[in-house]
């Protein structure tokens, strides 16, 4: 009888990576990218759209350009960091100041449809905390707070292993710190982004003289007394509405994103000095304030990741 070999066993066809998906939709700006489970950034788009004029036909556009990026890729889900008022349940962007196009938006339906993922959003400044939890200087707590400063203003707070996102609930920017403060865009006075933010930095530094000193970062360099003192009033300011979180909920560390990266040392030491003077009773635990190492561009990025990672 013959014997008739068998055959080699075939390899096994290799694995498509997992991947997760991420976009940053903001007035006039629609950013995507695409990382991997760790959180590495592998590949990244950007479109834009006129925040004043468009229509939401106009920012269907540059959303369809942006994603883009995901083809090719098995994505676990898209987690979407977006401005102004979100409802997570619905997936609608309900209001946005500086964009009328984005009232009522729906972006999870409009992104799931481009790409046939699960898509996620939730606000942008109390998403970026995910970020932090899983990629970042939050891994290990289940309580801390994620702030985001420069132009934009908010913050994220994990309490306990979950994110505070009540129905309808804000992101801190429109806190009053001030009743008889400046109007503010949402129409409100004295909220903490009328002092807090690089708008109020530039309005500062022209009041006093230095008009050609327009970010945290010149001023800064620039380290002459009078430089300082703005820099030291614009971190009491940020710390304003901090104090108000850790009264409240004593979150313990404080991790600053975006501009305040620029204040140097002398920055952060501030903040943290008048966090801990807000400290209720000698037992509880001493706030700290760590300045992020990611680049500014991809902080919103990363929380969308881990919006992704958090439901996986």
């Amino acid at each position: 009888m013959r014997l008739v070999p068998e055959a080699a066993p075939q390899p096994a066809a290799p694995q498509t990576p997992r991947r997760l998906g991420a976009v940053e939709l903001v007035p006039g700006r629609v950013g995507a990218a695409v990382l991997s489970m760790a959180g590495r950034i592998l590949d990244r788009t950007e479109s834009s759209y006129d925040a004043a004029t468009a229509t939401p036909a106009d920012i269907d556009t540059a959303l369809a350009a942006a994603a883009g990026v995901f083809a090719g890729h098995e994505l676990q889900g898209i987690g979407v960091a977006a401005a102004g008022l979100v409802d997570p349940v619905t997936g609608l962007i309900m209001e946005v100041n500086d964009a009328p196009g984005l009232h009522g938006y729906p972006v999870t339906e409009r992104l799931g449809a481009l790409t046939g993922a699960s898509v996620r959003v939730e606000h942008r400044a109390r998403l970026q905390v995910l970020g932090d939890r899983w990629f970042g200087a939050g891994r290990g707590r289940r309580t801390f707070a994620s702030v985001s400063t420069g132009e934009v203003l908010g913050v994220g707070l994990l309490y306990d292993g979950e994110v505070m996102a009540p129905p309808g609930g804000r992101s801190g920017a429109h806190m009053t710190v001030s009743a008889s403060g400046e109007r503010c865009t949402c129409g409100n006075r004295g909220c903490w982004k009328t002092v807090a933010t690089t708008g109020w930095l530039r309005a500062r530094a022209r009041a006093v003289g230095l008009g050609g000193q327009t970010s945290l970062e010149a001023l800064v360099n620039r380290g002459d007394a009078l430089a300082g003192q703005v820099v030291e009033e614009y971190a009491h300011n940020l710390a304003l509405g901090l104090v108000n979180v850790q009264q409240l909920f004593a979150p313990g560390l404080f991790i600053l994103h975006g501009e305040a990266r620029e204040g140097g040392e002398r920055f952060r030491t501030v903040v943290e000095e008048r966090l801990r003077d807000a400290v209720a009773f000698s037992g509880a635990e001493q706030p700290r304030v760590l300045v992020g190492t990611a680049a500014v561009d991809d902080v919103a990025l990363l929380g969308g990741a881990g919006l992704v990672v958090s439901h996986l």
